[in-house]
């Protein structure tokens, strides 16, 4: 069963993260489905935006920590740092439309988008310091979004913080009631269908160049082998066996 949904509407892709069993979370098969939606959607001539979104009551929770725990992937899995590279380097723009929660490395894949839109209803949270990790691979994101101190709050304390929180810190662009959700992205990618697709996508360049994306890629790499460092280390073991068994970790007081 597919783990992304994959709709047409217009010149619109969406692509609906579609695994509410394990709300939303980045499993290998969702990040390898994922990942080649947006490269179908990204060199699709006829698609002028794309909009992430999600089926069920959460965005994306994260790693899929109880998949971690069986081993790695098959070495051509895409990984986090590829997706988030490919949103990135994608000519089309891609907008988040989040009904749901993010957290974690959802954070990550809402941080990657050109527009965010999110419900007034929802919440944000980087939860990795309390699984003994660290939000390595998402900083690479979210730094450019957000403003240091905001973004030092967010890692530090693992709170979920709100969506008007989120807007002020500069992850989220506009927030909507809920029912309103759908109507203010559609507007937004009514507007993007009015430009002119090379000068769009010349638009998003002068920001997400190709030295910017080389960058990018180079930063998500070395941040990659630090986040594995830290799930190898007793700590991020002690946190992932403590989350399967449902229990708080050793240094929980």
């Amino acid at each position: 069963m597919s783990l992304i949904r994959t709709e047409r509407q217009g010149a619109v892709a969406r692509l609906l993260l579609d695994s509410p069993a394990n709300r939303n979370a980045l499993s290998a098969q969702l990040r390898a489905e994922l990942y080649q939606a947006l490269r179908d959607a990204g060199d699709d001539d006829g698609v002028r935006s794309i909009v992430l979104g999600h089926t069920g009551p959460v965005f994306c929770a994260g790693a899929d920590l109880k998949e971690m725990r069986s081993g790695p992937p098959a070495p051509d899995t895409p990984t986090v740092a590829q997706i988030l590279a490919e949103i990135w380097r994608t000519p089309k723009p891609v907008v988040a439309a989040l009904a749901g929660a993010a957290r974690a490395g959802g954070l990550g894949l809402v941080a990657a988008c050109d527009i965010v839109i999110a419900s007034d209803t929802i919440s944000f949270a980087c939860t990795e310091v309390r699984i003994g990790v660290i939000p390595a691979v998402i900083s690479a994101v979210l730094a450019p979004r957000m403003s240091p101190a905001a973004m030092h709050q967010l890692f530090l304390t693992a709170e979920p913080f709100s969506a008007q929180w989120a807007q002020q810190a500069g992850l989220v662009e506009l927030i909507v009631q809920p029912e309103q959700l759908d109507t203010e992205t559609r507007r937004i990618t009514d507007a993007f269908a009015l430009a002119a697709p090379g000068a769009l996508a010349g638009t998003k360049r002068l920001t997400r160049s190709a030295k910017a994306i080389a960058d990018l890629e180079t930063r998500l790499g070395d941040l990659e082998q630090l986040s594995t460092r830290y799930f190898e280390s007793a700590e991020g073991r002690e946190g992932l066996a403590a989350f399967a068994a449902k229990r708080p970790p050793s240094w929980a007081c």
